[in-house]
């Protein structure tokens, strides 16, 4: 076990010792079933504190074979699957936090060397007599590995955690961030070694020109989740179960937290707000544990035509159409309002019907917060606004 190859699994155990667990080892059963395909490459963007590394770690835990997981997984969903037993702990997972490595590395355009060097480090401990670490690179080493493994199907599968950290952290360093691109490309582009590739971030893949930078991903967003919807959070049954578990009415915890909505069925909320209000006892906005109103406020803000009036409109429970294909999923090219609502979207302060093309804020929680961060002098006579289109 290491860092990076194969990891323990204990942050999965964390979880699931936790006061509260909700099982979605069910999205094992769908990567299951797209292991070395063409739809073997995931890219999952979600908001922050909507369980993305629960279920990254879950992932890591469930392939990787430097560990026995057998019974983390007694009892869960994914145990009744046909396909539990033939995948489980057989794999080398290469599992990458992002964050960790943008800490580390000297320079933001030196992100993917600190990577790669991480990772070649820990391979030849396992691996060294295939190949000349000096003289290789990443995605040769781990050719190399795969060739010579080829007779026992040996490949990898990759988990890489906040994986857009450099786009929110270095807004418009557009050097750096082609650099780390470039890397991610050449890691996982036609590269036969990937079983699978897992990545989890809040934005989608970022897109330059008219083209994404990495188009072999199949992408699964707070505006479009398709299969993985109810993956994404917390499900209204799920919700029901433990407002029963803990004493609570459904009725007003829905109000608090729910509101996103998937196909127009699927009814998602916040794991984290709502596992909060379970453990306290109290319906409250937990947002602010995650970041701060200051976040919103930077983009409502923005002096485009139009914005404000959209926000009026949303906080007096309207909806407001919005054209998303022009975002360019990252967090400084905003050219209209759309576009600002787009990464609203993306970020979790408003919610999509995307069968209407609409926005619109989901529940009070987030009212609350939009409410913070108007309550300035440049947008006096809002809240007037907001009433007389309540009214």
């Amino acid at each position: 076990m290491g860092l990076y190859l194969n990891p323990n699994n204990s942050a999965f155990r964390y979880a699931l010792n936790s006061r509260i667990y909700v099982d979605k080892t069910g999205l094992i059963s769908y990567t299951n079933n797209v292991l070395e395909s063409n739809e073997r490459n995931i890219c999952v963007s979600r908001p922050r504190r909507f369980g993305k590394s629960m279920a990254a770690n879950m992932l890591a835990a469930y392939y990787g074979r430097g560990c026995d997981s057998r019974d983390l997984f007694k009892g869960l969903k994914v145990e009744s699957s046909p396909s539990f037993e033939e995948h489980l702990n057989q794999y080398d997972v290469i599992y990458l936090n992002i964050q960790q490595f943008l800490r580390k590395a000297d320079s933001l355009s030196d992100l993917g060397k600190c990577i790669e060097d991480a990772v070649i480090a820990e391979l030849d401990d396992v691996y060294s007599n295939y190949y000349d670490s000096s003289q290789c690179n990443l995605p040769d080493a781990l050719a190399t590995i795969y060739d010579k493994e080829a007779q026992m199907n040996k490949g990898f599968i990759f988990i890489v955690d906040e994986w857009d950290c450099i786009f929110r952290e270095a807004k418009e360093d557009d050097t750096a961030q082609k650099a780390y691109l470039d890397f991610l490309r050449d890691l996982f582009k036609d590269r036969t070694y990937v079983i699978m590739a897992y990545m989890t971030g809040i934005l989608p893949i970022k897109k330059y020109g008219t083209h994404s930078a990495i188009n072999i991903f199949n992408e699964f967003s707070m505006m479009n989740p398709k299969e993985l919807a109810e993956y994404v959070g917390f499900t209204e049954n799920e919700v029901k179960n433990l407002c029963r578990q803990y004493d609570m009415d459904f009725e007003v915890v829905q109000s608090w937290y729910d509101g996103y909505r998937f196909a127009d069925q699927i009814h998602v909320y916040n794991p984290k707000s709502v596992v909060d209000a379970m453990l306290s006892g109290e319906l409250d906005s937990y947002w602010t544990e995650t970041e701060t109103y200051e976040a919103l406020k930077i983009y409502i803000d923005m002096n485009y035509d139009g914005l404000k009036g959209a926000i009026i409109v949303m906080l007096g429970n309207g909806r407001c159409k919005i054209n998303s294909r022009k975002f360019q999923n990252d967090m400084t090219t905003f050219k209209t309002k759309d576009d600002v609502l787009t990464l609203l979207v993306h970020l979790g302060y408003l919610a999509y019907n995307k069968r209407k093309q609409e926005v619109y804020v989901p529940n009070k929680e987030i009212a609350a917060e939009f409410l913070d961060a108007i309550d300035e002098p440049v947008w006096d006579g809002v809240l007037q606004a907001i009433s007389s289109s309540e009214a």
